[in-house]
């Protein structure tokens, strides 16, 4: 999602739904952060491991 959306223009005539908006910005700021479920970089830097890798990935072009 593009960071420029969070600038749209909202109208909302009715106030039910008016209501039913601010709830949900209420109860999103309520939610726990996400945390990643691995912690740190994986970095491949040997030629060797990287073809391995590669392979596993993508083992048709082999």
């Amino acid at each position: 999602m593009a960071t420029s959306s969070i600038f749209a223009k909202i109208k909302i005539s009715d106030p039910k739904k008016a209501a039913a908006f601010i709830d949900a910005l209420a109860a999103s700021e309520d939610k726990p952060e996400r945390k990643p479920s691995v912690q740190g970089k994986f970095l491949l830097t040997d030629r060797n491991d990287i073809r391995k890798f590669m392979e596993k990935r993508f083992p048709d072009n082999g």
